[in-house]
Order: C-alpha cells, then structure tokens, then sequence
C-alpha cells in the first residue's frame, strides 16, 4: 500500500502506511519486516530532502539489523541503503563511497541484483563527484543494465533514473543524458497511472528540447513538470521550476524568469548558475559575480564543471579578464581530464572568449570554430550561433568586416528563429545596428494580441496556430522593432496606433 501511494503522489498517507507497518511487525516479533519498513521510511525522507528524520529512522534501522542473526536477510540489505546514502547529503563523498563499495560486497555474497545495481548506482555518483567520471559512468552503466533487465522494482527504478540524469548533465556527458532520458520517458509513459518522478522526467526532457531548439516544446514539457509537481510528484518541484527559468532568461523574459529561480530557490537549492546569469542579464554585474564566486567557492569538482562556463561569461562582462582566464584553464583541464564532446566545446567556446578579451583575435577564431563544429555535431543550434557571434567578432578585430556581418546575420537568423531574445538585445547593441524590417501582417496580428496581455497559448488558440508559431512570430517582432519584452512591445503598439 505504501509503495502504490508513493507511487501515486500521495507522500504523507504512503508514510503513514510505512510507519503503521513498521509498528505492526514490531507488535508481532517480525525484526526483518521492521527494519525492512525503517530503510524504505529512511530512504523516502531523504528523497523528501528531509535529513534529519532520515537519519533517525536510519539509527532505527541499524538497531534492528544488529537484532538479526543473518544481517544479510532482505530487511537488512534495504536498510543498508539510505545509511550510504546520507553521507553525500552532507558532503562526505569518500565515506558514502566506502558504504557502498561495502554493500556490492554484501550483493555480490547474496546474489541481490537490485542491491548490486544500487550500489554500482552510488559508487558511480560518488566518483563522478570527486571529479572521476570515466570510473563514475562505468559503475552507472551497471546499474543501467540492472534497470533495463527489469531486476530493479519501481521506486528504485525512478531514483535510479534521477541520479543516473543528475549525474550525466552535471558531467556534460550529453550522448548518455540524451538515452537515459528517452529510456527514462519510455518507462514513465508506460506507467500510466505514475506520479511520483514524473514531473522531473517532463523536466529532463524539456532540458533536451532547450539544447536542441525546440524551445516551444521545451516550454510545454516543463510547464507539464510543473503540473506533475502540483500533482504530487515534490521531486519536480527545483528542476521544473529551473527549467522555466531557463526559458524564460534566454526568451528575455526576465521577470518570468526571476519569479521561477525564486521558486526553485524555496526548494533549499540554489538556483545557479541560472540566477546568477539572470542578474548579469538585469545589468547587475556586481551583484551576478558575487553570486557566481559563492557559489563555486569550496564547491566540489562536479558543481564547479558545471558553474565554471558562467563564471568566464561573468567575469568577462564583469571586466575581471583574469579571473575569467582561471576558470576558462580549469575548464579546459577538466574537458581533457574527462573528455565529453559537449564539455570540449564548452571548455573551446570559453577560452575563445577569453583570447578576444586578451586582444588575440586569430587563436579565438582557430578555438571557437573547433567549439562550434563540436556544437554542430550535438545538434545544438543556440550554442552554434553563439559562437557564430564571437567568430564575427574575431573576424571584425582581424579587420575582415564583410565576413564579420555575414557570421553576424547568420547568429541572428537562428536567435530570431528560436526566440532568444537576450541573444537578439546583444547582438543588435555589439553591431549598433538596429535590425530593420516591416512587420508582415500576420505579425501584426500576433503584437495586438500581446498587448491586450495574451499568452503565447492564448494566441495561438485564438488564431488557430502553434505555440511554435507563435513564439517565432513573437521573436520576428522583437528582432524587427529592436524590442526586448512584451511590455516593450505593448508599448510600441499603443505608440503606433495598432491598437
């Protein structure tokens, strides 16, 4: 009963059940059935981030196994689980890393294949955290195999899931994230009736269709993330909201964006580096370089790989070239330590900036376009036309001017296309050159709509189009006028007599 309301969202009545078995077996003498009950309590609060009950029902659960004569029975084994686990809430990878190399000891002894895919599950985190990802993703691909061989049950099949994506983006390791969150989406959709962990696999996707420029898509995925967590899926309830907030920093829509990171922020995790990046986008320089400097000092090796490329963007707008040159020398240290297709453009794409800043235009041009052919290869078209701009911008300092607006138009046409607004309000400021163009009349439709304060959803249902459409349509207005919001556009509707 339990595990079917976890399963279904409904978390306080699943531990309610837990807890009413657990006193049950204690009433009739069934040690193994209780310490069974305390390791799936213990295991779901620290699924609920909530630590410190965690580790008393842990406690509870290493008591009773000390009652076993065989402490190696079913009860004993599950409640082995969350006392390794808590270790890496607090920090202590090399003790969470000892835990459960101890418990594939006591798998392999008892031949317990989903004990054994747990454990190869939590060695791998903990080595791609110490900044080991080549022993890290061969231990997850065990567990991987565990899964797909159907010997892992379902709650342990989503977190499972959930670590294994963590870890992948956290790593950069794009390939791997990209068929874990397809695999993860099959199962899901074969569960129909699933709550739990659902919301976060919507996330996982919309992170997928972002990087490839589905943008609209991306949009409708996390928004559906976001239902899931309101459903009751509380995993969903950071990675929806960061992935919104994405979304919405990267259309220009700041205000959106800084009502979703503060959501996410209520979760007790931070919301880096997207706030970070956010503030840089307000104009807050000083205030985006405190931020990001927190957040990647003491951080370990896995968190900095993934902060390191908004500290160079940072620093560099923040003036400090020299502190953008450390972290763009650590990234290209961890890109050739832990070699990811997507690590190594990230890694060229900050160091070509970084060589423009230090006024060497001809090595940043030789660097950015090895980072944007890695970009191509990966099918993501935001990135290629970020790097379309600085190779304009390498080429206009190595006074090549034609050659420089044509990288420029391009990078243009493709930030028009997916709605990239900041990219657009960027762009047209690093040319001086406000883009020109009359609005097409479905164009104008679509800016009266938006200034009576419609959604891209009520505007494509009202002129029977897709939110796509609509989005593209929204972007062309934007690019044409030189505007950077919808209050913007507004404005430039009522000014104009278009309403």
């Amino acid at each position: 009963m339990a595990t079917a309301l976890f399963l279904r969202g409904r978390h306080e009545s699943a531990f309610e059940a837990l807890m009413d078995a657990h006193e049950r077996y204690l009433a009739g003498g069934d040690t193994v059935g209780a310490a069974r009950t305390a390791g799936w309590i213990a295991l779901e609060l620290l699924e609920a981030d909530e630590l410190s009950p965690s580790l008393n029902w842990i406690a509870r659960g290493q008591h009773l196994m000390e009652r076993l004569d065989d402490a190696d029975s079913v009860g004993g084994r599950v409640a082995l689980v969350p006392a390794a686990l808590a270790p890496l809430f607090v920090g202590d990878v090399e003790d969470a890393k000892q835990r459960f190399e101890a418990i594939a000891t006591v798998a392999e002894r008892t031949g317990d294949r989903e004990l054994s895919a747990f454990a190869a599950l939590g060695r791998g985190k903990c080595l791609t955290t110490m900044g080991r990802p080549a022993e890290g993703f061969e231990s997850l691909d065990r567990a991987v195999a565990a899964v797909t061989a159907n010997e892992v049950s379902p709650v342990m099949t989503c977190i499972l899931y959930r670590v294994l994506l963590d870890v992948s983006h956290e790593a950069f390791d794009l390939e791997r994230a990209q068929v874990w969150t397809a695999a993860f989406d099959q199962w899901c959709r074969e569960q129909p009736d699933l709550v739990a962990y659902s919301g976060q696999c919507h996330a996982y996707r919309a992170q997928q269709l972002l990087l490839h420029g589905e943008w609209a898509e991306a949009s409708a995925a996390a928004t559906t993330a976001e239902e899931r967590f309101r459903a009751g899926d509380f995993t969903a309830a950071y990675v929806a909201n960061y992935q919104l907030a994405e979304l919405h920093r990267l259309r220009g829509e700041l205000r959106r964006a800084g009502e979703h990171y503060r959501r996410a922020a209520e979760t007790g995790w931070d919301p880096q580096p997207g706030i970070a990046l956010l503030r840089l986008a307000e104009g807050e320089y000083t205030t985006a370089q405190s931020m990001i400097r927190s957040a990647v000092a003491g951080a370990e090796p896995a968190t900095r790989r993934r902060l390191l490329p908004a500290v160079v963007e940072i620093e560099l707008v923040a003036g400090d070239v020299t502190a953008a040159r450390r972290a763009a020398a650590e990234l290209i240290a961890l890109s050739r330590s832990a070699p990811t297709t997507m690590l190594a453009a990230i890694a060229g794409f900050a160091e070509a900036r970084v060589l423009l800043a230090e006024g060497d235009p001809s090595v940043a041009l030789e660097r950015v376009r090895t980072a944007s052919t890695a970009w191509s290869a990966l099918d993501v078209p935001y990135e290629v036309a970020r790097c379309g701009v600085v190779r304009g911008q390498a080429l206009r300092a190595l006074d090549k001017s034609d050659a420089a607006t044509a990288e420029f138009e391009a990078a243009r046409a493709v930030f028009l296309e997916l709605g990239a607004q900041s990219e657009l309000t960027g762009l047209t400021t690093l040319t001086g050159q406000r883009p020109t163009g009359t609005l097409t009349d479905r164009e104008v439709e679509v800016l009266r709509l938006v200034s009576t304060g419609l959604t891209n959803r009520g505007i494509a249902g009202r002129l029977s189009l897709s939110e796509k459409t609509v989005a593209r349509h929204l972007s062309n207005i934007f690019g044409k006028l030189g505007l950077s919001s919808r209050a913007a556009a507004t404005a430039y509707a009522y000014e104009n007599g278009l309403i």
